[in-house]
């Protein structure tokens, strides 16, 4: 279905697009037609972080921010679901146009701004959905009005709020679209944040009765030195897990387009290489206990399995499902089950 939507979808604003899409995607799972939207696959079984997964295939955060569409998503064939990123308060983000394709280079540029209704109702949404079929991965921020002195309040209070509800939690330090935010992925600044979410992290297990993974989302943009001190901090502090990556305010590989210009975070095809290299080098640096989560220009399975190949647990895609739609979910799927079952191919690595 979604290759005759698509052109109708790309003659809409990008952000109307993204609206409509999810609209329509609770319509299809609703009326039971599903179905004509994603075709399932048998499970793949994937043990991580010590949580059952269906299969390693997820969505990434920002589709889903206030976790309104979490059954209809999950429908989809996903193995978990990340929504978010959610702040304390609500906020409406940076000023609208702020979503921008760019079709020739398969990618986007958003600079939305953790825009979203709080985690007030984000934890309503959540209560209210059935979750049937994969796992939910909660992505918390701070807001835009809160100093980077005082963030550390804010992502304890979300993951407070958020703890009882979560299979994981994603600490969100690496967007571009909230100014100063990826002070925080500074050596000193991610001991001192991170070191406190541990902590919290281990009274909420004590107090809920079971032990949430924390993982910490970081940026594609960070320097060779940059990646081995947070390496240094979050394998010294014990965290669960790192997505890598989130977007890039790198433009090299889009110069020319009319939208290059444009401040945001790129994703897409063009961001494939850099964060693969970003995942490469954490896990060379990291424990093997410590998971990694791909996520970045996953267009194919083809990529998902590229992903793996760099050390990822995991994978995640958003910008692939604008150009690919939800058969991209399958595809990475088979991708991975081929792999598995012959672990000689499907190795090369693109980046």
């Amino acid at each position: 279905m979604y290759p005759f939507a698509r052109p109708f979808l790309f003659c809409l604003d990008a952000e109307r697009a993204h609206g409509m899409g999810l609209k329509s995607l609770d319509l299809a799972y609703r009326s039971g037609a599903i179905g004509m939207v994603a075709r399932p696959r048998p499970p793949l079984p994937t043990k991580v972080l010590g949580l059952a997964f269906p299969n390693p295939v997820g969505l990434a955060a920002g589709l889903d921010k206030n976790g309104e569409h979490i059954d209809a998503l999950m429908a989809l064939g996903f193995g978990f679901v990340e929504i978010g990123t959610v702040t304390p308060r609500p906020q409406p983000g940076n000023p609208k146009p702020r979503m921008f394709r760019l079709p020739g280079d398969e990618a986007v540029i958003n600079r939305l701004g953790f825009n979203n209704a709080g985690v007030d109702a984000l934890v309503r949404n959540v209560g209210r959905a059935q979750r049937k079929g994969g796992l939910l991965g909660i992505n918390i921020g701070k807001n835009k009005d809160t100093s980077n002195e005082d963030a550390a309040n804010d992502y304890l209070y979300c993951l407070q709020r958020v703890y009882p509800l979560a299979d994981y939690i994603t600490v969100n330090i690496s967007s571009p679209n909230t100014a100063g935010l990826r002070e925080l992925q500074e050596e000193q600044a991610l001991r001192r944040l991170v070191g406190t979410l541990r902590e919290s992290q281990e009274r909420l297990a004590a107090q809920h009765g079971r032990r949430v993974p924390v993982l910490v989302k970081v940026a594609p943009d960070l320097s060779d030195a940059d990646i081995d001190a947070a390496a240094r901090v979050l394998s010294d502090l014990g965290v669960d897990g790192v997505v890598a990556t989130n977007t890039t305010i790198a433009r090299t590989a889009v110069q020319g387009h009319r939208h290059a210009r444009e401040a945001g975070g790129l994703s897409g095809a063009p961001l494939m290489g850099q964060s693969t290299l970003v995942l490469r080098r954490l896990r060379t640096r990291l424990p093997e206990s410590i998971p990694l989560v791909g996520v970045g220009g996953i267009m194919s399975g083809a990529d998902a399995v590229a992903k793996m190949a760099a050390g990822a647990s995991l994978v995640q895609c958003y910008t692939g499902l604008v150009y690919r739609g939800p058969e991209l979910v399958g595809e990475c799927i088979d991708a991975m089950r081929r792999r598995k079952e012959s672990p000689s191919r499907g190795t090369a690595d693109p980046a």
